[in-house]
């Protein structure tokens, strides 16, 4: 039998197969992809490499795959990293080192950078250089290291975190929103025929209407409602089917997962603004998953908003946990979510 990471390697793979090459080939955005398409095309033309892109918003909408696709479209090798991975000038200075002329270097959770090694980025950025410290104390001394060009790409959930001297330095800035249903089920199609599953419109279109307006989650539903087609199903996926399948995940009819409900019925319990902290307690989830993760979809859909004195549950979110805003939350529930 495989090992554990045997299977994430797979998925790993899979998940790469089914990310699109070129910007013609993904869908959704339009805008962000109209913009960075003319400065690609202006790119090529003035023979330069691309100005410093920030793309932020929620998790799961093609960040990092906006990156790869730019690095493709310019013909540039890609280096990948992550803000909490760079704790030293001297992490960065080492991958920044080792970049080739041109190349495209993303930095996924930008805002987790710490503010000495964002300000290192500033000279690397603008002028292509670092100056690093060699020693300590009256010994040491500076060397400055000449950089070739290159273009950064960072991705960020909380753009509004960035120092505004860092957020200035990216000359392009675009913001993902969430997809519609239409564009879910588009990406969806696509991503059925790399699969090698067949599908009925209709369970895609339902798929995607469950997928909370996110392409990384429609796609890790479709994956695994493939395997209950392949197995049980004659490898085809029809409403039937993607009905059961989102059933087995635990996803009611508005995209809602089992967390989902549990902040809903915390905040049902109080009947008033709740603080993070006490929803995350209650719930057992960090305070950042949950304000990264799960609130965005909850805030958008209306089910809950957010108060100067904490999170509140809306009329929509009574209504889809079957409550009036004046009936007590039952007991079960209660005792389910450990009151």
């Amino acid at each position: 039998m495989a090992e554990p990471a045997a299977f994430a390697q797979r998925d790993d793979a899979s998940d790469r197969a089914l990310r699109p090459r070129r910007l013609s080939d993904f869908t959704g955005q339009r805008a962000v992809t109209r913009n960075l398409a003319l400065a690609v095309a202006a790119a090529l033309q003035r023979k330069e490499q691309l100005d410093h892109v920030l793309l932020s918003g929620p998790p799961g909408l093609g960040k990092t795959t906006l990156a790869h696709i730019l690095a493709a479209e310019m013909g540039a090798e890609i280096k990948e990293t992550a803000g909490p991975l760079l704790e030293r000038p001297g992490d960065l200075a080492g991958v920044l080192s080792g970049l080739k002329p041109g190349a495209v270097l993303f930095i996924d959770e930008i805002h987790s950078l710490k503010r000495v090694v964002e300000e290192y980025l500033y000279s690397a950025m603008e002028d292509f250089r670092i100056t690093i410290q060699l020693g300590e104390g009256a010994n040491s001394q500076t060397l400055t290291l000449n950089l070739p060009p290159f273009t950064l790409v960072g991705a960020t959930t909380r753009e509004g975190s960035l120092s505004p001297p860092f957020r200035s330095r990216f000359a392009i800035r675009e913001r993902l929103d969430l997809y519609s249903a239409e564009e879910l089920s588009t990406i969806l199609t696509r991503s059925a025929a790399l699969l090698g599953v067949e599908s009925d419109a209709d369970g895609l279109l339902l798929i995607a209407q469950r997928s909370r307006g996110t392409a990384r989650y429609a796609n890790n539903h479709l994956r695994r409602i493939r395997d209950l087609a392949q197995v049980h199903h004659g490898n085809r996926i029809s409403t039937p089917v993607a009905v059961e399948g989102l059933a087995m995940l635990g996803v009611d009819g508005a995209g809602l997962t089992e967390l989902d409900r549990r902040i809903l019925h915390c905040l049902a319990r109080h009947r008033r603004p709740v603080g993070l902290k006490t929803i995350a307690v209650t719930v057992g989830e960090e305070e950042t998953t949950i304000e990264d993760l799960y609130e965005p979809f909850l805030i958008q859909s209306g089910f809950i908003t957010k108060t100067p004195t904490g999170r509140q549950l809306m009329t929509a979110g009574y209504k889809h946990l079957g409550l009036a805003p004046s009936d007590p939350e039952p007991l079960g529930n209660q005792e389910r979510i450990g009151f």
